[in-house]
């Protein structure tokens, strides 16, 4: 086009290099390695930065109850027999007896719970044979020849070996916020065993922060309305009640258009698990749970799911200023390179300066702690980074 060679191919050299986008290839990395690192010192564990991305939108966070919500450790509270009837030490044996029995092997915290109040009245288990789970609705085993159950009430109401007098004494301490199972086998019910698991700690708190961050949690549970309820009316969630696995999918489904976490421990919720948009298993959770999840919270606290969303968004409000950065000064520098206003040597300075300004921005998530959640984000600080 007529012009000086020594003067363009000069520029075009200075082109070549500004155009070279070293620093916005290196932008998400970074940052995604640096918040890796965060979650990992604090427990919280991520398979990658798909799952910081995916976190980072969810509005709805999904739990378990059990082993989730709650310790996971429930103790029994009472013991009833059928209403109506005498009931006496050695009919309240049995009733352990045949319980222990039906629940011998199962690591379930129900069952544990079962098991451990037997050794506790000195009770032993009667012998027993081809134990099996029924998904969502109880155990059934072979004791001294007949298939006994334990099962939830409308289970025992279904079987037709509990009154309706019965149901009503099983909802008493349901409401209390107990989980009640009845034990019984073909025409006879042995009595209701009552079992309470109390909610973690911070749970409370985890639900205050969440509800802070924009996001809804529910409960999705297998136990009653009446269980449920009086656990999530203490921890201020909505719930959904007496859901067996295939509901729980159905449920999470429903909300994937606005992001879902789904935080679970047990076998049943890992086809919940994979479904959501981010999985979150409990560290103490069982083997299913943890390789089927996204993510895993080893410290089995409830306020680090509210932790884990805000080191993702944290993450990507970084990652955001990283390529504000990178694609800001090669802009600038395009155009100054162009019209001959910078030279080759600024050009230098600018390509290596952009790519050093994002790495020490993205080592920012270093020192993040997103555990503090009066703490502030990264974010606040990206026109200082920007400016120095």
């Amino acid at each position: 086009m007529g012009q000086p060679w020594d003067v363009w191919i000069y520029r075009g050299l200075a082109l070549l290099l500004i155009g070279c986008p070293c620093a916005l290839v290196i932008s998400v990395p970074a940052a995604i390695a640096s918040a890796l690192s965060t979650g990992a010192r604090r427990g919280l564990l991520m398979k990658g930065g798909a799952v910081i991305e995916a976190a980072a939108t969810v509005n709805h966070v999904a739990f378990d109850k059990t082993g989730t919500l709650t310790h996971g450790r429930p103790v029994v509270t009472a013991l009833q027999g059928p209403a109506g009837r005498a009931w006496f030490p050695e009919d309240q044996a049995e009733l352990l007896a045949t319980a222990a029995a039906v629940e011998t092997g199962s690591s379930h915290p129900l069952a544990l719970a079962i098991l451990n109040r037997a050794a506790e009245e000195g009770v032993l288990a009667l012998p027993s044979d081809g134990g099996r789970a029924i998904p969502g609705k109880g155990v059934t085993a072979l004791v001294a020849g007949h298939e006994t159950y334990v099962a939830s009430p409308p289970q025992a109401v279904a079987a037709g070996v509990m009154s309706d007098a019965d149901l009503t004494q099983a909802r008493a301490p349901e409401s209390e916020g107990n989980t009640v199972v009845a034990v019984y086998r073909p025409g006879r019910f042995l009595g209701l065993i009552a079992m309470r698991d109390e909610p973690r700690a911070d749970a409370a708190d985890a639900m205050r922060q969440l509800r802070a961050m924009g996001i809804t949690p529910v409960i999705l549970t297998g136990d009653n309305p009446r269980t449920a309820a009086a656990i999530a009316g203490a921890l201020g969630m909505d719930f959904r009640a007496e859901m067996l696995p295939a509901d729980k999918l159905a449920a999470i489904r429903a909300m994937l258009d606005g992001g879902v976490m789904m935080v679970g421990d047990g076998i049943n919720d890992a086809p919940a698990l994979k479904q959501a948009s981010v999985g979150a298993a409990m560290g103490s959770g069982t083997d299913v749970a943890l390789e089927t999840a996204d993510a895993a919270i080893l410290r089995d606290r409830v306020e680090d799911v509210p932790a884990l969303i805000r080191l993702a968004r944290a993450t990507m409000a970084n990652i955001r200023q990283n390529i504000t950065i990178a694609l800001g000064l090669k802009a600038v520098f395009l155009v100054t390179s162009v019209l001959g206003i910078t030279g080759l040597w600024l050009a230098i300075l600018a390509d290596t300066g952009a790519t050093v300004l994002v790495t020490l921005n993205a080592l920012r998530l270093l020192r993040h702690d997103p555990t503090r959640h009066d703490s502030a984000s990264p974010a606040s600080h990206g026109t200082e980074t920007a400016t120095a």
